[in-house]
């Protein structure tokens, strides 16, 4: 099929979704990238509250109809999970679930160990002071083993720990790895496996294109490996720019991680168009920079040549991803619109970025034919 006509029936589709006169079933049989993707890899996407309680009603059939696993963009993170000691909140995880289970979607847990929106009382005692090494480790098990628990059987797999290690390959010097020392991570893993021995247990990092991170990655699990520890997966987090990185990094780091014996997954991805402010051009979210206009070059609109560029990236790291789809289990966009992404706040406020697959008009943008066009080749 030409890519024009098939661009056509793929706008014609999501224009009559949105209207309510096509079921999302109808709109799967026409061109969805679930559908296109069927016989090779996941596709999904991370969901904010708002489509988790189907309070965006733009956005629901487009989930349903394009994306056959989902994430929790924030809800299931420890800050959110148990705010205070001892005190869960699980009324937004909860109804994750639900959502996934009602539509027949794969579920992913994110994420249990994480520094970045880990609840400050996780590292002190009622004094203020940093506990005990012995504390920590009990605390870890205490949350995952609740969280685990309550979703066995349910959650298919988890993103276990987050962003360990740095761009060099060293240990980032979080509170977990300060008080306890690297092998939190192995202890992680232990406790999620112990209260649910079914679900797939993943790592998940961004930047994993750079050499020193990819080393530091092997090096951790091919020690979790040695010591006996279940790891399925190695997530390689897609935060990635319409300048950077070099598909080649990417795939060195694909083949790297695939050699380890574990499947790789493809998590959060997004292509900014947007400067990155002193080469910033990590995914750290304590980065923060002062918006200014020259940081936010199309705030109006983004013209139709950096369009096609950004097509253009999306269109080879798809090839990539075809290319080694044995390798390759799931990927998964963050976020459903250009509207829904925590881009548009991050490292800088108040910009405007066009990373997704679909507009701020819920619509597919023409490249989309084009990804389809080469999953159905």
């Amino acid at each position: 099929m030409k890519k024009t006509k098939k661009l056509a029936m793929l706008v014609a589709g999501f224009m009559l979704l949105s209207s309510g006169s096509l079921t999302a079933q109808q709109a799967t049989e026409r061109l969805a990238l679930k559908a296109a993707f069927a016989d090779k890899f996941a596709i999904g996407t991370a969901l904010n509250l708002k489509q988790i309680y189907e309070k965006d009603s733009k956005a629901k059939p487009l989930i349903e109809s394009q994306f056959n696993t989902i994430t929790a963009e924030n809800c299931m993170k420890a800050m959110y999970l148990q705010p205070r000691e001892g005190e869960f909140n699980f009324k937004d995880a909860d109804r994750f679930v639900e959502y996934g289970e009602k539509h027949g979607m794969r579920l992913i847990g994110h994420t249990l160990i994480w520094h970045s929106q880990a609840p400050s009382w996780f590292f002190k005692d009622k004094d203020g002071k940093e506990v005990s090494k012995e504390v920590l480790i009990e605390r870890m098990r205490k949350h995952i083993h609740t969280v685990l628990s309550r979703y066995k059987g349910r959650i298919k797999g988890w993103d276990v720990v987050n962003e360990a290690i740095l761009d060099n390959g060293e240990w980032r010097q979080s509170k977990f790895y300060q008080i306890i020392g690297e092998d939190f991570v192995r202890l992680a893993f232990q406790f999620t496996h112990e209260a649910d021995p079914d679900a797939e247990l993943y790592y998940n990092d961004y930047s994993m294109f750079l050499e020193g991170r990819r080393k530091g990655v092997v090096s951790m699990v091919r020690k979790l490996q040695e010591k006996g520890a279940k790891i399925d997966g190695i997530g390689m987090q897609g935060h990635l720019n319409i300048d950077y990185p070099a598909l080649s990094d990417f795939e060195n780091s694909l083949l790297a991680f695939s050699a380890l014996g574990v499947k790789v997954m493809i998590t959060e991805m997004e292509i900014s168009v947007l400067p990155a402010p002193k080469q910033t051009r990590g995914a750290e979210v304590s980065t923060h920079f002062t918006y200014n206009k020259q940081l936010d070059p199309y705030a109006k609109g983004l013209p139709k040549d950096k369009e096609m560029l950004l097509g253009q990236r999306y269109k080879d790291f798809f090839a990539l991803f075809l290319k080694h789809r044995d390798k390759i289990d799931r990927v998964t966009v963050w976020g459903v619109t250009d509207g829904d992404s925590w881009k548009n706040n991050w490292p800088v406020p108040g910009r405007t970025d066009y990373p997704l697959l679909f507009d701020r008009n819920y619509r597919p943008k023409a490249f989309v034919a084009d990804i389809i066009d080469i999953a159905t080749k």
